[in-house]
């Protein structure tokens, strides 16, 4: 004789069956269900996890628009909108309407502890708030502004702008405040090694070489931002 809380049990492992079937929750195996796991989703814990299941589907369901789909903003860190900017004083072509809305985008994403995350309601990260930083005060923004104060109290703590990864150290050099010589060099000629060689382009993920190749012409060519206003950020680096 089945007891009661097998039956609860049986009727729970069917439930979460029918979700992963039917792709409700993602499964690693690719449709095979593991009874572990099954096993593991329905133990002690198991109303709390349907519960949540439920809080989660309604939460979504409120959500949906009127004609059935979902929108939600497409997101990334705030280096994406901070390049931005940098690229229009690169190029020396400012949209002053654009940049006034990447400003507003930049200082609304600011961290509680003055830097910029690279995911939300994470801690400041050194790379990101350099350019978070730079970007803004290429925008107009003066350095003496309480926000951009400690932004760059914080990005001091954090070591300066020499701490910087590889990417912004190639922005900084492109836009004169580090020599050449502080990037790391690979020259553009790397494209012409041969498949067998241990390093070869193709050898890494495609949207790796939309990055690495753009990067490679820009070391050869010492590449010089024209920077119209002259913007410097000296005062993040610790002398």
């Amino acid at each position: 004789m089945v007891s009661g809380r097998n039956k609860r049990r049986q009727s729970q492992q069917s439930s979460l069956r029918s979700l992963v079937e039917s792709g409700a929750i993602l499964n690693p195996d690719h449709g095979k269900i593991r009874e572990t796991t099954i096993a593991n989703l329905t133990g002690p814990h198991g109303f709390e996890l349907e519960r949540a299941i439920q809080n989660a589907a309604d939460s979504l369901l409120g959500l949906q628009r009127p004609d059935g789909d979902w929108c939600f903003e497409l997101e990334a860190d705030c280096t994406i909108p901070a390049e931005y900017i940098l690229m229009m004083h690169y190029m020396g072509e400012s949209d002053e309407k654009l940049e006034r809305k990447l400003v507003s985008y930049l200082r609304a994403r600011q961290g509680r502890d003055g830097g910029w995350p690279l995911f939300y309601g994470g801690r400041s990260e050194i790379s990101c708030s350099v350019k978070a930083y730079y970007a803004l005060k290429l925008a107009g923004d003066d350095p003496e502004l309480p926000h951009m104060a400690r932004a760059r109290e914080t990005i001091l703590r954090l070591g300066g702008a020499s701490r910087a990864n590889v990417f912004t150290r190639i922005t900084l050099a492109v836009f004169a405040q580090i020599p050449w010589r502080a990037v790391p060099f690979l020259p553009v000629e790397a494209m012409l090694l041969p498949r067998w060689f241990p390093f070869h382009p193709f050898k890494v993920s495609y949207w790796s070489r939309t990055v690495m190749v753009p990067l490679f012409v820009l070391y050869t060519f010492k590449a010089r931002a024209r920077n119209p206003k002259q913007v410097s950020i000296r005062e993040l680096f610790i002398t």
